[in-house]
């Protein structure tokens, strides 16, 4: 290979989550968007699934003075497409495709994968097809792009981002044979799957037959486009050293490169901003607090919380639980504790005797009825935070050092009771809690130090994994990242883990306190995009002279 990188001319980028917030795809995509906009400028243009006919995509600003000589003939040719900004820092070019009337050649296009990929998509169910006629319908809008726009003098890069844009790599493959491919999944559909159905991944991960497992789990299809995805394009990437392990023995494939996931901090507030921001998120959720319990908690009340999916088993959700039910009892907690679990549920209306007694200027002395959440769910009964709270008896009495509420809603800032955003909630916090069973990368630690609040994650996550590798030891609280040790089977041993390291944060000094959140606002500086986007050079790289090499063949 050449000491100098070939770098792309134009780069298309597909994902379902383009202006569309789901997971931590959206972070990823939409954080790195400024790092590309600035380098490419207008050159970098992201894909993305145009659902949004009642209401439209608040992360989406239509112009069609852009490109309006391909949009008209786009829409001639039957492509459904709107071209804008995405609105996130750097403003993107953003494509929007409806996908829906490609349905009714749903399988013709089926039939053409399997006769050219042999991606079986027999067994297809709920969001493969949707999926599929999405990826197809991002591969057409970049064909006929480069038709309209572009020729083979041009360096292109056709960048898919999981499972459900394989469709379109494989299409880009086949037609434009000129552009180079990059795949990147975030996490294996499989190992994802094996995870969440309770069965043990890591210690049995180099004899599970992933083509097997699928069949077992009923996956077949997802892990066909996945597996034949990864083997067909020019680049194949994942986001952490731990993911690669599962691509290696559940895919059959390694991957050529770890990109791992970065984090713009251009809208960390600083200085004066910063502190006022903070005591307001302080101030707000204390406020639930009382309202809720019935409890003046005063400022220096612990504030602790998980966030992310809600993946019961997955994020740690339930070892979390059991850590604060843990804490209840132990000897050495120096303050009170007010932990938050800020994950989406099956959420019904905020409560009206919550927003009635937050709308007034009083304190309260006498709980709510149910003080363990903020909001009314729809199953109630079959919740399984609210059924472990309550199989261990937990209802936040007033004698208890440690109260656990549950926040059931994203934080958008406009959910009814707390009303702030969540990187307006976070900074709040005095420690986060991560402790994933499974997770390829992890954003919710890393925006959590980005936020200068100290956090504790395991070294299932590749995030964990990443600062261990930093500071070349397992992060204590000390380093602003504590990193346990969390395998298939000791989960009791990460619960008390995580009971011991809030108890010992609440005995440390102010000024230890200060000095962990250094160490956490300096951790993040390492994982900025500005130091992680050499890995997409070398990915696009990888691509362009594959593609570079099909060039010279043809002609």
């Amino acid at each position: 290979m050449g000491n100098k990188h070939l770098t792309p001319d134009y780069i298309f980028e597909s994902s379902w989550e383009v202006c569309n917030k789901v997971g931590g795809i959206y972070t990823v995509l939409s954080s790195r968007a400024k790092t590309l906009q600035d380098r490419m400028q207008d050159r970098i243009i992201f894909i993305g699934p145009d659902f949004w006919k009642e209401k439209e995509s608040p992360y989406f600003k239509e112009d069609k003075s852009l490109f309006a000589d391909w949009q008209w003939g786009a829409k001639e040719m039957g492509l459904l497409v709107r071209v804008g900004r995405w609105t996130v820092p750097g403003e993107p070019i953003a494509i929007l495709v409806d996908f829906q009337p490609y349905f009714k050649q749903k399988n013709d296009i089926y039939a053409w994968l399997w006769e050219h990929y042999q991606v079986d998509s027999l067994h297809a169910y709920g969001d493969y097809d949707e999926a599929s006629m999405f990826s197809y319908a991002a591969a057409l809008v970049v064909e006929s792009f480069y038709k309209h726009y572009l020729d083979e003098q041009k360096k292109v890069v056709y960048h898919a981002n999981e499972w459900m844009c394989g469709l379109g790599a494989l299409y880009i493959n086949n037609k434009l044979p000129q552009i180079g491919t990059v795949f990147t999944t975030h996490a294996t559909s499989i190992g994802r799957s094996i995870a969440g159905n309770q069965k043990p991944l890591y210690d049995y991960l180099f004899a599970y037959n992933g083509d097997q497992m699928a069949g077992e789990l009923n996956m077949e299809s997802k892990h066909s486009i996945e597996k034949q995805t990864a083997f067909y394009v020019d680049c194949f990437t994942t986001v952490s050293d731990i993911t690669a392990r599962e691509c290696v023995e559940l895919l059959d494939k390694p991957v050529d490169v770890v990109l791992p996931n970065g984090f713009d901090n251009s809208f960390v507030p600083k200085g004066a901003t910063f502190t006022k921001k903070r005591k307001a998120a302080r101030r707000r959720l204390l406020d639930v607090a009382n309202a809720l319990l019935g409890e003046k908690l005063d400022d220096d009340t612990l504030i602790v919380s998980t966030s992310g999916r809600y993946e019961f088993r997955n994020k740690g959700i339930d070892v979390f639980v059991e850590a604060m039910n843990r804490l209840l009892r132990d000897k050495d907690l120096k303050k009170k504790v007010l932990a938050f679990i800020e994950v989406p549920g099956w959420v019904g209306e905020p409560r009206k005797d919550l927003q009635e007694r937050l709308a007034g200027p009083k304190t309260f002395t006498e709980p709510l009825e149910v003080p363990q959440v903020t909001h009314w769910l729809h199953n109630m009964s079959h919740d399984n935070v609210l059924s472990m709270m309550k199989y261990y008896d937990m209802h936040n009495r007033k004698d208890e050092q440690v109260k656990v509420i549950f926040l059931p809603c994203y934080l958008d800032g406009t959910d009814g009771i707390v009303n702030m955003t969540y990187y307006d909630v976070v900074l709040g916090n005095d420690l986060c809690v991560y402790p994933s069973y499974y997770e390829p990368w992890g954003y919710t630690p890393l925006e959590a130090v980005a936020f200068k609040v100290p956090c504790i994650t395991t070294d299932l996550a590749g995030f964990g994994l990443w600062a261990n590798g930093v500071f070349g030891h397992y992060g204590e609280l000390e380093d602003g990242v504590k990193v346990i040790h969390r395998t298939d089977y000791n989960y009791s041993e990460v619960a008390d883990a995580i009971k011991d390291a809030v108890a010992s944060f609440s005995a440390m000094t102010a000024k230890e306190v200060e000095a962990c959140r250094k160490k956490a606002d300096a951790l993040s500086k390492k994982a900025l995009w500005s130091e992680f986007i050499k890995y997409y050079d070398e990915a696009y790289d990888i691509a362009l002279r594959k593609a570079e090499e099909r060039k010279q063949v043809k002609s």
